[in-house]
């Protein structure tokens, strides 16, 4: 397969079970706390260290099944998947240091660009 259309199909099919388990969640657990988006957090980053564990050590050749699942399938599910990977890639890596300040970083800099973006939209 392609890179690029593992990437593809793998991303379309993750962006769809995003959909669907977001809504489901929060339909049976109608509360103002976004569960459905934490959950796809939570459980993209259980299977990306599942997976990229079990590519590893029985098929670490397998370059498409890893794009198609990792980047396409868990990209499109979550991207909060590839922040958790490369935080803990980096404290893998004894630059534990550098791995809190990337995770300090992603997330309120996301919030803040997202309050950011909406000030901005809404003039």
């Amino acid at each position: 397969m392609q890179p690029l259309l593992a990437v593809a199909a793998g991303g379309a099919l993750g962006a769809t079970l995003r959909y669907l388990a977001v809504n489901a969640l929060q339909r049976a657990f109608a509360q103002p706390f976004p569960l459905g988006t934490l959950f796809v957090n939570v459980f993209g980053c259980l299977a990306a260290g599942l997976i990229l564990g079990w590519l590893s050590a029985r098929a670490p050749g397998a370059e498409s099944l890893r794009l198609f699942l990792i980047v396409g399938v868990l990209g499109g599910f979550t991207t909060f998947s590839a922040f958790g990977v490369e935080t803990v890639a980096l404290v893998r890596e004894g630059r534990a240091v550098v791995a809190i300040l990337y995770a300090l970083a992603s997330v309120l800099a996301g919030v803040a660009a997202v309050a950011i973006g909406l000030r901005f939209a809404a003039r």
